[in-house]
């Protein structure tokens, strides 16, 4: 006997008439195929032992494998399994047109044939999804077809298959902008922009710094003007601001020009500066006796020569005189508003402020953007104190919110914004996010006025 697949032993001959020389496939009996299903395949097949599944189940007269008398196959009798049945039209639809050999076997050699294991023991074989015993094996012909229309519920999707390093260097180029494409939009006018809250520490220089550089990365002309006598704003731009430095005190207390006194922001061509050092401590008590003294950073701002997209005024956490300036000088108020029970409970005096200035020094004053920051989402306070302020002021809060992030405060000790320190952190795609939102909020509502 040779391992040619079949089995040419002489004794595999009994009562069915076959002869000696008749081979006998190792695929023979299969459980769940009767006699009579046998007889029927060996009397629609004529003399060649070789049958199809098409003639299986299209012949006149011949029994088809997947009635009740083979449905034993996937352990429930009489139907195709549910599973089979979903996956592609089923097991006997996706291998209809493949060659199979059914013969039948005679006498008690029947009995020792190599039977096709059963669906249980097959290793990873889930129970309803067993493939069929003859369907073919991995390396045989079909086997492709077969696998074609079978996906594993481990393949990654696009997003799973990103590692977090790919997803964050990808965050990153699109935040740096290395082409220098104007990404976001450009105002028709000048939007000049106070950042005000007299809270301490709610972010409104993190806020100031970090939208003029994502703005100015992405096309805008900016220009920050550091009116807070500690210099923070001048600190995070790593703009010179010691003693000796011309600054914003010279432009309200002397009246020098504002071009003489704004620096650019090295690493980024579109952004400039006006620093504050530690005189503008005593400006307050000097401007008391100046003429029209509410109104002299807004007269700074109009007579400079140059063109900018945005001009963002970083206030000091008071409401004096340098405060008052800053109002009067700009068209829109954004308020930093920590995620915190205190943050608050300033923000009703700020806004009667607003409203003062409004009334008598600055009518074209509005408070235009609401920035939620320092935002922890493992406390239910955050939670509140977002509702809050989202049902109070509505469509004027942004959209994005700043979470609380180390890497926001580890930035402004090497000297530059989150956004450059590292791009790929979850505060600099917030401060991102929240650039475009109030560039886009530019183009649908055009400031009145030109500075």
């Amino acid at each position: 006997m040779h391992d040619d697949g079949r089995y040419d032993d002489p004794r595999a001959t009994g009562p069915g008439g076959h002869s000696a020389a008749d081979p006998v496939s190792r695929e023979t009996d299969h459980y769940g195929w009767t006699a009579s299903a046998r007889d029927a395949t060996s009397r629609s097949a004529g003399s060649d032992p070789v049958v199809h599944r098409e003639a299986l189940s299209t012949g006149p007269g011949a029994p088809s494998p997947w009635t009740a008398d083979s449905g034993a196959l996937y352990g429930s009798p009489g139907r195709l399994d549910d599973a089979a049945a979903e996956r592609g039209g089923g097991a006997a639809h996706r291998n209809a047109a493949e060659p199979v050999r059914f013969e039948s076997p005679a006498g008690p050699a029947a009995a020792a044939l190599p039977q096709q294991p059963a669906p249980h023991s097959v290793p990873d074989a889930a129970p309803g999804n067993a493939a069929p015993p003859d369907t073919p094996q991995a390396g045989s012909c079909g086997a492709d077809s077969a696998d074609a229309a079978y996906v594993s519920r481990e393949t990654p999707t696009r997003e799973e298959d990103d590692p977090p390093l790919a997803m964050e260097a990808m965050r990153a180029v699109q935040i740096l902008n290395p082409s220098g494409e104007v990404t976001m939009p450009r105002p028709e006018r000048t939007r000049v922009m106070c950042v005000a809250n007299q809270k301490g520490g709610v972010g409104k220089t993190t806020t100031t710094v970090n939208l003029a550089v994502a703005l100015a990365l992405h096309g805008n002309r900016v220009l920050v003007v550091d009116l807070d006598p500690q210099g923070n704003a001048s600190t995070g731009l790593n703009v010179p601001h010691h003693t000796g430095v011309p600054d914003v005190y010279d432009c309200l207390i002397n009246a020098v020009p504002l071009e003489e006194v704004a620096q650019g922001v090295e690493g980024i061509p579109n952004l400039w500066c006006v620093p504050a050092t530690i005189d503008l401590a005593g400006a307050e008590i000097e401007l008391v006796s100046v003429v029209a003294r509410e109104s002299r950073l807004a007269r700074a701002i109009a007579a400079y020569p140059g063109h900018f997209d945005y001009v963002f005024i970083d206030c000091p956490p008071s409401l004096g005189l340098l405060t008052v300036n800053a109002l009067v000088a700009a068209q829109e108020v954004l308020i930093p508003i920590q995620c915190e029970y205190y943050a608050l409970e300033g923000l009703n005096q700020l806004i009667n402020n607003i409203n003062l200035v409004r009334q008598h020094l600055n009518p074209s004053l509005d408070v235009s953007t609401i920035l939620l920051t320092m935002y922890d989402r493992r406390t239910r306070l955050a939670d509140a104190v977002e509702q809050d302020v989202r049902n109070h002021f509505g469509d004027k809060v942004l959209q994005a919110v700043i979470p609380r992030n180390v890497r926001v405060s580890e930035a402004p000790s090497y000297g530059q914004s989150v956004m450059t320190y590292d791009p790929g952190s979850r505060g600099a795609t917030s401060y991102f996010e929240a650039a475009q939102e109030i560039a886009e909020r530019g183009i649908k509502e055009p400031v009145s006025r030109n500075a």
